[in-house]
């Protein structure tokens, strides 16, 4: 059974946090941050704003976009890993401010950078089976909450955002074609947030120690993020009957700017074929792909009949990639 992306939805905040600002916090300067990561600026959630509210306003555009009603959902699916709480899911507050109005299943899944790409194949799978019709998908990240703005290495990088999709099951031809996650939890220490959980719960020591904030090796996580998204993107559209250079478009990760011209690199496409806007995003992990979706979607950048590929690449280390034959003809609304 065919698994179409039907319409798209994307939220950024209002309040942006650029690198001259930053320059007041830490000791840095634009011109550092702009050669080695490509940010200009991130978004970042106001004053009393949760992941939540980022999610919901991005499914509320995919759902205008598409002309559904929240109650036409069978089933929401959010990757994050900076949810509201612990629990209950991020992605069942989504169903509440949604108004859904009937019980569905609604849940989230922790796959970092990675988690919407996990999503298109849980999701997919879901539909295939014949169980559920529609379905909503998400990446959203409240990622700010978790930065230590005394880390140079960390918090020039990472943003706040939110993209939706909507996926339907029927019809002949396109759709998701393919897909290939992977994880190795032998480099759970290369990007990690220590405290909070069960093995090193909220404490005064562990609040002493920062261990409330998001650490990352960035040199090491460079050199496997640009081995695994090469790999993955191989294996995946091989999987699709495809070869690299018959993609029309590819949708990786917004991790950093020097990550994505290796790829780009390594994979031998032009540049053209690889959108960003890591520029005024920075990195918004499991936000970062379905985001990147919309804008080119609303942009009209997609053809019915274009070869789009998917590849992530985030904590676990988890990364994957997707391949979809683009079907929807909605966009700009």
């Amino acid at each position: 059974m065919t698994v179409r992306i039907v319409a798209t939805g994307s939220c950024l905040p209002e309040r942006k946090l650029t690198n001259r600002e930053l320059e007041k916090i830490i000791e840095t300067t634009d011109e550092w941050i702009l050669a080695r990561t490509g940010i200009r600026e991130r978004g970042i959630v106001a004053e009393g704003e949760a992941t939540s509210d980022l999610a919901t306003r991005a499914a509320e555009r995919a759902l205008a976009q598409a002309g559904w009603r929240a109650s036409d959902l069978d089933l929401i699916v959010l990757g994050t890993v900076t949810p509201d709480m612990l629990t209950p899911s991020t992605a069942t507050l989504v169903q509440r401010n949604l108004r859904v109005g009937r019980p569905i299943p609604a849940f989230d899944i922790s796959a970092a950078c990675t988690g919407f790409v996990y999503g298109l194949e849980i999701v997919g799978a879901l539909l295939e089976s014949g169980r559920y019709r529609r379905a909503l998908l998400m990446g959203a990240e409240a990622i700010s909450r978790f930065i230590d703005y005394q880390d140079r290495g960390t918090c020039v990088i990472f943003g706040d955002a939110a993209g939706a999709a909507l996926l339907e099951a029927g019809g002949e031809g396109g759709g998701i074609l393919a897909t290939s996650l992977k994880s190795d939890g032998e480099f759970w220490d290369m990007i990690h947030l220590p405290g909070g959980g069960s093995r090193r719960p909220a404490s005064p020591y562990m609040l002493a120690q920062r261990e409330q904030y998001l650490r990352m090796n960035g040199r090491s996580v460079f050199k496997l993020a640009v081995q695994a998204l090469e790999q993955v993107m191989n294996e995946t559209a091989e999987r699709a009957g495809w070869k690299l250079a018959e993609v029309d478009h590819f949708l990786v990760h917004q991790a950093n700017a020097r990550i994505l011209e290796a790829v780009t690199e390594r994979i031998g496409v032009p540049v053209e074929r690889v959108p960003s806007n890591i520029e005024r995003t920075g990195n918004t992990s499991a936000a970062s792909i379905p985001v990147l979706l919309d804008e080119c979607n609303r942009a009209q950048r997609f053809r019915p009949g274009d070869k789009l590929l998917l590849a992530a690449f985030g904590a676990g280390l988890t990364w994957g990639a997707a391949a979809v034959e683009w079907t929807a003809a909605r966009g700009g609304s």
